[in-house]
């Protein structure tokens, strides 16, 4: 039976690990190798890392350090930043990346996706749809949310679903680093209108927060920032996941979603 995935996802920015807030005020949380090992301790369902200055600072991945955190990462490793070309993601591929993630390339050129899956399989190609909130709806943006592109994003994962994505991630910027919830009615927009797998990041600040995602959406990936690497009203940096017993009861969420 498939289940709901619960993700931390990670940033990287210079090769150290940050949080940001709406993709601005980053903090320093640490360094990534040292999270992935705790990560591993704690038997996580899946790991995004995500550099997110590589693609506006027209920087390709840090293939080095993408190789060390492969090679420490006993779960399924999701990379992101700086890919523009299939070669790229054949390279992350044979580092041990599980999946490659791309945004401002693949919506630039939807073709990157499918020049790459027909290289690694489309279950190894992913696209991130970064999503603001409008007046009158949600428009998607890239290059850390500096660039409009005037798509909404059930167009925009309709395209990267056609183009032949295996996944597709929405990073709710709104909600980024807020701790304040996930933005339930975007989710719920976006998965109705695809047929693939799909992660949402932004807003999670408790393990209630990823009960309602799920129960909402059924089978979904979780993803999350803040709950995993703070703790406490103060925000003290402490790397942390829900254990097997509270990840049973948000299972059991999905029985509940219409």
């Amino acid at each position: 039976m498939l289940r709901p995935r619960v993700i931390p996802c990670l940033l990287l920015e210079d090769g150290d690990l940050i949080k940001t807030v709406r993709f601005e005020r980053d903090k320093y949380i640490g360094d990534p190798i040292n999270a992935v090992r705790i990560y591993n301790e704690k038997e996580v369902d899946e790991l995004v890392v995500l550099d997110i200055n590589a693609s506006r600072d027209g920087r390709e991945p840090d293939f080095a350090l993408i190789g060390k955190l492969a090679a420490e990462c006993r779960m399924p490793l999701c990379y992101g930043g700086g890919i523009s070309t299939p070669a790229q993601v054949e390279r992350l591929v044979s580092l041990g990346v599980e999946k490659v993630a791309t945004s401002s390339a693949a919506l630039a050129d939807p073709g990157l996706i499918r020049r790459a899956a027909d290289m690694v399989g489309s279950q190894s190609v992913v696209a991130v749809l970064d999503v603001a909130k409008r007046k009158h709806g949600y428009e998607v943006v890239t290059l850390r949310g500096t660039r409009p592109t005037g798509l909404d994003p059930v167009e925009a994962a309709r395209r990267m679903q056609g183009a032949g994505a295996g996944e597709i991630v929405i990073n709710a910027i709104d909600r980024d680093g807020t701790m304040a919830g996930y933005d339930l009615d975007l989710a719920r927009l976006v998965h109705q209108a695809i047929d693939i797998p799909m992660t949402f990041l932004g807003g999670a600040g408790s393990v209630d927060h990823i009960g309602d995602l799920v129960g909402t959406l059924g089978v979904v990936g979780a993803g999350a920032g803040s709950l995993f690497v703070f703790k406490g009203v103060y925000r003290a940096v402490l790397i942390n996941y829900p254990s097997v017993a509270v990840k049973a009861a948000i299972y059991n969420k999905i029985d509940n979603h219409s």
